[in-house]
């Protein structure tokens, strides 16, 4: 395309930019779940369930005492009655409790046959070999009843789940052992230009230090990929197509930089060379507008713009969630949170906007500061922020104050 815009004798279509809300079902519309594996429960954090997990056991497994005291009829009380044993954590219950009778019980002891409830030991009076319980108590009090949490063949965890510690407590309380789990996305993440040079290198006139293949392939890995950082190429040909081919080969491919209109953005052009069939160009974002997004077959693709704030920003909105769909989670969408803001912000009429801000805790409301510096080169300010305040496209300002949706990062 020439500077004043004529390509080829004719001028180009203007076509509206997508929202971020279209982009995303664009995208979550090509992902389909990848295939299934087994995996051991202890290698299971962070991966998205397959098929719902089900209880090997009962749980709790035999009516058990919930407090330290004694296991005795509720019939019996009050009263005064024999200590006939003791029950510890651990072991079998000790016989059968007959009328006027009592067992010592530990918390998580198995409460024996013809005992109803339990007397916390804090209410009894002991006497050598009897206890005197002044009060009535109610028949399965401090009693945890057998499966009383979720009983064998039960559901614990429903598929499309990322598994977090609670989950994976649960799981292994319930006796299981492995799960059924999509398996990790392969990532192969590519940043291009000449101008990189890797961190710990003298810089050269023109050049500048590579951040965002690094910054992507931990945010990329946070959510559960399995990320190869390619070497960054140069503004060559054949160097793209080489990198490129090579990245393809992955279910998705990310690249960050040379998806613009200038004459060195030669990615999405080589791409297309290759095979890949471009499903959208430009999003109304800011900043991370110029983000593409194609497909070779089953591989994803994902073209970044080259600032690293608006590579943050692209991957945040558009890449994370097509790797959590890649493995099945049932909400794959960034998930906002509402905060008030600390001074106002001037909305963009024709794009969403996503601002740097801190965000801190005041008198029990989340209070979003934005960050002054919010050019989307400004990567070392980017590392102050913990959130992405959502301004959404219209005309006006929002005032502080005002309640809005918020990215935590």
């Amino acid at each position: 395309m020439s500077v004043s815009g004529i390509a080829l004798g004719y001028w180009p279509i203007v076509r509206a930019l997508l929202t971020v809300e279209d982009a995303q079902a664009q995208i979550l519309a090509h992902c389909a779940s990848l295939e299934s594996e087994t995996v051991a429960l202890e290698a299971a954090a962070g991966r998205v369930t397959a098929e719902a997990a089900l209880a090997v056991v009962d749980l709790p497994p035999f009516p058990s005492s919930a407090m330290d005291g004694f296991a005795l009829r509720s019939a019996d009380v009050p009263g005064t009655l024999s200590v006939v044993g003791s029950i510890a954590a651990g072991t079998p219950a000790a016989g059968r409790l007959d009328a006027g009778q009592a067992m010592g019980i530990s918390t998580g002891g198995v409460v024996p046959d013809g005992a109803d409830t339990v007397a916390p030991i804090e209410v009894v009076v002991e006497k050598d070999n009897s206890i005197e319980v002044p009060e009535p108590i109610e028949a399965g009090t401090h009693i945890r009843p057998r499966g009383g949490d979720v009983c064998a063949g039960d559901t614990v965890v429903q598929a499309g789940v990322r598994l977090s510690a609670a989950q994976l407590g649960a799981l292994a309380a319930a006796g299981v052992a492995e799960v059924i789990c999509a398996r990790r996305p392969r990532v192969a993440v590519l940043a291009t230009g000449s101008e990189l040079v890797a961190p710990g290198t003298p810089l050269a006139p023109g050049q500048v230090y590579e951040a965002n293949a690094l910054m992507l392939a931990v945010a990329l890995a946070d959510v559960g990929a399995d990320v190869e950082r390619l070497p960054a190429v140069a503004d060559d040909e054949a160097a793209h197509r080489d990198a490129l081919e090579r990245g393809l080969a992955a279910d998705v491919l990310v690249t960050s930089g040379g998806v613009s209109v200038g004459p060195h953005d030669l990615v999405r052009r080589i791409e297309a060379e290759l095979g890949v069939e471009e499903v959208f160009w430009q999003v109304a974002v800011k900043p991370g507008k110029p983000v593409a997004f194609g497909i070779r077959g089953r591989t994803l693709v994902f073209g970044l713009p080259g600032n690293p704030v608006s590579s943050l920003v692209g991957c945040e909105l558009f890449v994370k969630p097509a790797i959590l769909a890649l493995q099945g989670l049932a909400e794959p969408l960034p998930r906002f949170e509402h905060g008030r803001l600390a001074s106002p912000l001037r909305r963009n009429a024709s794009r969403d906007e996503l601002v740097r801000a801190r965000a801190r805790s005041d008198a029990g409301e989340v209070v979003l500061e934005p960050l002054a510096g919010q050019e989307s080169h400004m990567i070392v300010r980017a590392a102050a922020a913990n959130a992405l305040v959502h301004v959404a496209r219209g005309e006006g300002v929002l005032d502080a104050g005002a309640v809005v949706p918020y990215l935590p990062i």
